[in-house]
């Protein structure tokens, strides 16, 4: 063969027939139902932990610290139970993890009015929701690998990642509203009533999932090390799936310095720095409108670039970012990061989907959680260590903006490459 043939270039599965054929699909629905209502819950019992600290302390603990415990007892799991917890589901069944973990939610939080008011049944709450919800992610995740055909899942995780960014744009909004109707009717407590009747109401829906779940039954199961151990063999041989997860990590890196820079940004224009929720919205926006757009009509866009067009946007809006000193200017450019943002997220998602086998989805997932979490994490303290250090905010996010178009580049080639070699392995 030729080595002047055109290479076949991956891309993920169309839309088929979009969101039309989504809504028809009973299962996805209960799915997203779920999923919605739980997206949901989580917000709220984020902000009512906070807003709980101040009645488990005594007036000499330190608040902020407080706080900070609570908020690390909320998130650590997260960073290390993500693998763990993929490798029970898949071991266990899906739908009994999806509905069970939410019931389990729900049952913790109706127990913060029964708890003492000590800041340790707090902390202890805080934790055990968080590791229910490392089961309850990857478990997701696979599920619709399940319930949705491969010609759907483009627009499947359009639909997802639109409700978990417009749960993230309007939630932490929309909470303080809620809160306060709760609390009065229910008293202080009235918000640990609203969000544990809100995981009970997912549980309810998940339980109604009709679906037949494809764990192998007959797998005799192994020691937990040697599955993780195969899972990462898994994936560092699956290239395609480790660049997919390189490219998602970036992602959501980018996206975390951006949180940690962003008041400081707003300050180089002498704008408040408590408006960069502003900046964060209107990326958030920008990630929905892409998002749709995808879900809709990806099938006629599957022959493009669309991990390289989402990169080289962010890279080109973060750089701009160097430049521009009007903030109408600012929020419209952070419109177009987020739309980047969905051309990097949604196809890698797909990616990595289709690119699973069965039995090893839990796991691919939990590592994916985990990656992510980090990706999350990490970035939020060396960003701002960056901008302290060079006292310039705008100059790090130029660098940011370099090497996001430098990788988007990188990772663009060395798929073209694995694609080539798998193509055609005797040139």
């Amino acid at each position: 063969m030729s080595t002047s043939e055109s290479i076949p270039e991956f891309q993920p599965p169309g839309s088929g027939n979009g969101y039309r054929a989504l809504m028809q699909n009973r299962p996805f629905v209960i799915l997203w139902i779920g999923q919605i209502v739980s997206q949901i819950a989580d917000k709220i019992f984020f902000v009512l932990l906070i807003d709980l600290v101040i009645h488990y302390i005594t007036p000499d603990f330190p608040e902020n610290t407080a706080k900070a415990s609570v908020m690390m007892a909320n998130t650590l799991p997260a960073v290390f139970l993500g693998f763990a917890a993929g490798i029970f589901v898949d071991r266990w069944s899906k739908k009994q993890i999806l509905w069970a973990s939410n019931l389990g939610r729900g049952i913790m939080t109706f127990m913060i009015p029964l708890c003492p008011k000590q800041l340790l049944f707090l902390l202890l709450i805080a934790l055990g929701e968080s590791i229910l919800t490392q089961f309850f992610a990857p478990a997701e995740q696979a599920t619709i690998a399940v319930v949705v055909e491969r010609k759907l899942l483009m627009p499947a995780n359009a639909l997802f990642s639109t409700t978990m960014i417009g749960s993230f744009v309007v939630g932490f909004a929309v909470c303080p509203v809620l809160l306060g109707w709760a609390n009065g009717w229910g008293g202080t407590y009235g918000g640990a009533f609203l969000v544990g009747g809100l995981y009970i109401a997912a549980a309810v829906v998940l339980a109604f999932l009709p679906i037949k779940d494809d764990k192998p039954v007959d797998a005799e199961p192994q020691h937990p090390w040697k599955e993780f151990k195969q899972g990462l063999r898994y994936i560092q041989k699956n290239r395609l799936l480790s660049n997919a997860m390189v490219q998602l990590a970036i992602l959501y890196s980018v996206l975390a310095a951006l949180i940690a820079l962003a008041p400081g940004f707003l300050k180089t224009i002498n704008e408040n720095q408590r408006e960069f929720s502003f900046i964060l919205s209107c990326a958030g926006v920008g990630l929905i409108l892409g998002a749709a757009l995808l879900g809709q009509w990806g099938d006629r866009l599957n022959h493009w670039p669309l991990p390289l067009i989402g990169f080289l946007s962010m890279g080109f809006v973060l750089i701009s970012f160097f430049f521009v000193t009007q903030l109408w200017l600012i929020l419209l450019l952070s419109v177009l990061l987020g739309w980047g943002a969905a051309f990097v997220g949604v196809p890698m998602q797909t990616l990595i989907q289709t690119q699973t086998l069965p039995d090893m989805r839990g796991k691919v997932f939990g590592v994916q959680n985990n990656v992510i979490n980090i990706a999350l994490s990490l970035p939020l303290a060396i960003a701002a260590l960056l901008a302290d250090a060079t006292s310039s905010v705008r100059g790090v996010l130029l660098a940011i903006g370099i090497l996001v178009c430098t990788i988007g580049l990188w990772s663009w080639r060395r798929t073209r490459q694995v694609l080539r070699e798998e193509a055609y392995p005797d040139l």
